[in-house]
């Protein structure tokens, strides 16, 4: 009996025989507590790669980012059920327990949220990638939403003012809003491009001068790559201030050429050349033929123009085509015996009048090629 009249012994208004059944009560529930966490996490982790079910994939994330210092706090508030507290020991537990269950809720609402839009943009960006940027700045948003209401309970359960300082901060908004006008128009901006969709992620554009493909839209910045492998970046309000093209929005390619024969040509030829150059045109495959005409007397050479549709926005296409087509023309004019013009000029000389007053005879016209084409 001696041996256990020492767990009587009273320290700080609780025997020891309390204190050391509050301590055995936290370890338990902390062990039991990471042990659940471990086999909760294993068990969704299975049943979601098994039913490949967004659902389970999410809480499995979530349950993973439950973190160990939560666990103690839980099994420290459990623990300190058994022994007796001041009010004030006794409301310190309770308030770090609520803000710790705070912090936690806000890691599990914004890992399930992160986790959601992986999973949906990895899935979108085969299906819709004009949804990428959408799902990007949502996040964020959402983020910054979830963390914003969990700063504000945790500092009205502190004792703070919240009504106060959500004013001080509307004041303080204002004035952050005037000074960061640059930034916030590219924010604004940002948010135009995921909801306009002027392009998408993948899409191929130009802007003025310069022109690739869209590799991400961010909140203050859009990133090309252009075609000789550097990174384009420009600032989302700057972009949607310029003038773009979009090429990935192009079913078919509009195509206008010119040909230029030689004013020598005879009427029955320049008659018969929009035909041959139809039959050139309708001989490739993926092509469809709008019309040839002679369009004018240029001043070396008589205009052919020519129109026709490529059904494929591919370039290499366009050019594969368009080489085929040459080729015919300039096998079928040497056949015909018609030339290609080129740039020359005519040149008459003549001598200086006699002092008989008599007019000399004009030398002979003289026709040479200047530049070739």
């Amino acid at each position: 009996m001696d041996y256990l009249e020492w767990l009587d012994y009273e320290v700080g208004g609780n025997s020891l025989l309390i204190w050391a059944g509050g301590a055995a009560v936290f370890v338990v529930v902390w062990l039991v507590l990471v042990l659940l966490r471990s086999q909760l996490g294993r068990r969704l982790g299975l049943l979601a790669d098994r039913n490949r079910s967004l659902p389970l994939a999410i809480a499995r994330r979530s349950v993973g980012c439950t973190k160990s210092w939560f666990l103690l706090l839980v099994a420290l508030y459990v623990g300190s059920r058994l022994p007796s507290w001041p009010p004030a020991a006794d409301a310190f537990f309770r308030r770090a327990l609520e803000i710790g269950l705070l912090l936690q809720i806000g890691l599990w609402a914004t890992t399930a949220l992160a986790a959601f839009l992986k999973l949906k943009r990895e899935r979108q960006l085969s299906e819709d990638p004009g949804t990428v940027a959408a799902l990007d700045v949502l996040g964020f948003v959402l983020r910054v939403a979830v963390w914003a209401i969990i700063l504000l309970v945790v500092l009205d359960n502190v004792g703070v003012n919240v009504t106060a300082m959500v004013a001080g901060l509307g004041i303080g908004g204002v004035a952050v809003a005037l000074a960061a006008q640059n930034i916030l128009g590219d924010l604004f901006a940002s948010l135009s491009i995921v909801l306009d969709k002027p392009f998408v992620v993948g899409d191929f554009i130009t802007v003025d001068d310069f022109l690739g493909t869209v590799e991400n839209v961010g909140l203050k910045t859009t990133r090309l790559r252009s075609l000789s492998g550097e990174q384009l970046v420009f600032s989302n309000n700057d972009l949607l201030s310029s003038r773009l093209r979009n090429f990935g929005r192009m079913f078919e390619r509009r195509v206008v050429f010119s040909i230029g024969v030689r004013y020598e040509t005879r009427p029955d030829q320049l008659r018969r050349i929009p035909a041959m150059i139809r039959e050139a045109v309708e001989a490739q495959d993926r092509v469809r033929f709008d019309r040839a005409h002679f369009q004018k007397h240029g001043e070396f050479a008589l205009i052919f123009e020519t129109v026709y549709y490529v059904l494929s926005p591919d370039y290499n296409l366009f050019m594969d085509i368009q080489q085929e087509i040459d080729l015919a023309l300039h096998e079928r004019f040497a056949k015909e015996g018609i030339r290609f013009a080129y740039p020359t000029q005519t040149l008459y000389v003549s001598e200086t009048p006699k002092h008989d007053g008599s007019r000399p005879a004009a030398l002979a016209a003289s026709t040479g090629a200047v530049s070739g084409s």
